[in-house]
């Protein structure tokens, strides 16, 4: 559904809901999070069910920093983890953007 998905372990790449833009005020409370004193966590997984039609959880890959960001309604926003994304995560992670 987004376009979401692994840079690097420590980079990766996110889009917002489609009715953000930069100058919204969720837009801003994304790209400018110290002056809204927001923290901004990722949570992701590969998968929203198992084979056994179970739902799978999300893992939290922790807090992150703004580096960039380009377009709007979605913004895509890269954020910068503060540790690095497990292997196994990274490289499920990595494959979506394939």
């Amino acid at each position: 559904m987004y376009k979401d998905y692994a840079i690097s372990p420590e980079l990766f790449h996110w889009e917002s809901q489609n009715a953000t833009s930069p100058v919204s005020p969720t837009g801003k409370r994304y790209l400018d999070r110290a002056a809204h004193d927001s923290r901004i966590l990722i949570f992701t997984r590969g998968t929203s069910e198992d084979e056994t039609g179970l739902t799978v959880p999300y893992k939290c890959l922790g807090q992150v920093d703004y580096v960039q960001h380009t377009g709007e309604k979605p913004i895509a926003i890269t954020w910068k983890l503060h540790r690095p994304m497990p292997a196994d995560v990274y490289a499920a992670a990595a494959a979506a953007a394939q």
